[in-house]
């Protein structure tokens, strides 16, 4: 038996440390020891906050997810570690596993997927944000010479920036009302663009990723005739108003959502969820870019007093937890 301890969201604003016995791994399963984790900020923040919907509690666990919504649970997925059990040929491998924020923990051997060469550790925590971008994406379609507008700068929303130009002749802007991301942004290649004011209506594709309800009336006002608004958001519980009336229906836009749970109708049938995954972990070992995106790490032992503050209003893109 290994001692592990596992970080739990036992009430609103409230996480703690607990302590729980791992087994020998099973015949097809490793024993991973936790280098980093990273918190995602709009979803661990609704999990944190307890507002992720009594409908969407089923839809909402994630892969390797203890306990039950809304308390006590044991929640993350973005986790980099190495295996220091199970099958002989895995065993010192350095992997990425869609796990909680543990110390050490047991994962099916099929979802550690092995790091490409030149991923540092610390950057490959961002691999769940780069997988969600390469969805939203494929759902997307963006074609050379568009112009794109992402609207909101968050982790995903500056991947998508960073994917969208590297297309060649993409104009690419990027909303947000947090002037620290223009830095950022235009390291990404995006013109960035603090005033909403200053958004022409003219956008053939925008991408929202605000997680904020006026950033998705700000992604509809910005598209030109028959533009198409990505909805990248997820809301929760809260309602959402939109300005359907106007020039909505003259200018014959298109809403569309997106979710990673699923892989984009464009490759659906055709990749798999763990080929997506190696993907966007070949995609951030090729850009050291990335690495702006990550905080200096947070001691795992003082998580669970750093969480609120990590995952407020003014926290860091990506908040990393160390683990050594």
């Amino acid at each position: 038996m290994t001692t592990a301890r596992a970080l739990w969201i036992t009430a609103p604003g409230r996480a703690e440390l607990r302590a729980e016995m791992l087994p020998v791994p099973a015949a097809d399963g490793v024993l991973v020891r936790m280098l980093h984790s990273a918190l995602s900020r709009g979803t661990e923040r609704l999990v944190l906050e307890g507002r992720v919907p009594e409908s969407e509690w089923a839809r909402m666990r994630a892969p390797l997810q203890a306990g039950e919504f809304p308390f006590p649970v044991k929640y993350g997925y973005c986790a980099v570690g190495v295996i220091e059990a199970g099958p002989a040929a895995r065993i010192g491998e350095t992997v990425f596993c869609l796990h909680p924020h543990q110390d050490r923990f047991l994962a099916p051997a099929t979802m550690c997927i092995p790091l490409p060469p030149g991923l540092p550790p610390a950057r490959a925590v961002l691999g769940a944000n780069m997988e969600t971008a390469l969805n939203i994406l494929w759902d997307a379609r963006p074609l050379l010479g568009e112009r794109v507008l992402v609207v909101g700068g968050g982790v995903v929303g500056l991947l998508l920036a960073r994917l969208l130009a590297r297309m060649p002749g993409t104009a690419v802007a990027l909303h947000d009302t947090d002037a620290r991301k223009q830095a950022l942004a235009e390291a990404a290649g995006a013109r960035f663009l603090a005033d909403a004011t200053a958004i022409q209506a003219d956008q053939d594709l925008v991408i929202h990723a605000s997680g904020q309800p006026d950033g998705l009336v700000t992604a509809l006002g910005a598209c030109g005739f028959e533009g198409r608004v990505l909805e990248a958001s997820w809301f929760g519980t809260r309602p959402v108003s939109l300005p359907l009336g106007e020039a909505f229906h003259a200018r014959r836009l298109t809403i569309q959502a997106t979710q990673v749970g699923s892989l984009a109708p464009s490759m659906r049938g055709r990749r798999s969820h763990a080929e997506r995954l190696e993907l966007a972990l070949r995609l951030l070992a090729e850009d050291d870019w990335c690495d702006a995106l990550l905080a200096a790490p947070v001691r795992f032992d003082d998580l669970p007093a750093a969480l609120p503050a990590l995952l407020g209003p003014d926290g860091p893109p990506c908040p990393l937890v160390a683990y050594v």
